[in-house]
């Protein structure tokens, strides 16, 4: 499928400029402009290029690291299904962390609750920060 970037990069430049007003917390889902991005980076979908984002760390008012949210279930070590969200079964892309501008922030759907929190945050550890020594 043929990706529109020029139609992303109007809407990320719109996005700019615009005044970030998302109040945003660690372990809230939210709705996020991903865009359209390059090779096997994940892309948000829609008019809005948008998808579903755990937000997994807040370090100011203006910038989280988060971690996007796929309805197609998928198994393996990468994936990490986080139940139902927004009427659709989710998985957490274990693989696909990104620093977000709140600016790109647009809808809060839910806060996940804490247990689960905890148990996304270790398989983010596991997959992304854990050393495998290889010989």
């Amino acid at each position: 499928m043929e990706k529109d970037f020029s139609k992303w990069f109007t809407l990320k430049k719109l996005a700019h400029e615009t005044t970030g007003t998302a109040l945003f917390h660690e372990r809230e889902v939210w709705w996020c402009m991903l865009g359209a991005n390059g090779g096997f980076e994940i892309d948000g979908s829609g008019s809005g290029f948008a998808r579903p984002v755990v937000i997994i760390k807040k370090f100011n008012l203006d910038t989280c690291i988060v971690v996007p949210l796929t309805g197609k279930i998928k198994n393996g070590k990468f994936y990490f299904k986080v139940g139902v969200v927004d009427d659709r079964e989710a998985s957490a892309v274990l693989s696909q962390l990104r620093l977000v501008d709140r600016k790109r922030l647009t809808k809060k759907i839910e806060t996940m609750p804490k247990t689960l929190f905890k148990e996304l945050l270790a398989a983010i550890v596991q997959i992304n920060f854990t050393y495998h020594d290889r010989g």
